[in-house]
């Protein structure tokens, strides 16, 4: 199988209410099954906060431009299987991921998200109900670094 390496900006959103969004990737997608950020990967010449922009607005529908946007302190590694949607090939994608967050001025509520990118079941979470979801690694990982899950 063969190996490609991506830098992966992800984006925790919280709204106004203190909820987080999550969902999950499309089928074949990166960590299929448990619960992700949206995100992806950063294309050549881009900066990291222009992929950002552009990945939240592809999967999410929402644009950050007016958003508070902070990054989080370094970058964590994983990697997961794939199939890629050009030629069905299947790869595994060793990641490097530099994740923000995202404080929206609008309640959960008020958020209108459309997913029709690689990201799909868009749900807000209250973050003490974070504990016992299936979540990915890196999205635990960041989630505990910010305080909202315990170790």
């Amino acid at each position: 199988m063969r190996t490609i390496k991506r830098d992966i900006v992800g984006a925790f959103i919280l709204s106004s209410d203190n909820k987080l969004l999550l969902g999950k990737s499309h089928k074949g997608g990166v960590y299929t099954g448990s619960w992700i950020v949206p995100g992806g990967g950063v294309d050549e010449g881009e900066t990291k906060l222009d992929a950002l922009k552009r990945e939240v607005l592809e999967e999410t529908g929402i644009n950050i431009t007016d958003a508070k946007v902070e990054q989080v302190e370094g970058a964590l590694t994983g990697e997961s299987e794939k199939t890629l949607r050009d030629t069905g090939e299947r790869v595994l994608v060793d990641m490097s991921f530099y994740n923000f967050v995202i404080r929206l001025p609008k309640t959960s509520n008020e958020v209108i998200t459309k997913t029709e990118d690689d990201f799909v079941e868009a749900t807000w979470f209250s973050t003490d109900k974070l504990k016992g979801l299936t979540m990915s690694p890196p999205t635990v990982l960041t989630l505990q670094k910010l305080g909202y899950v315990n170790e």
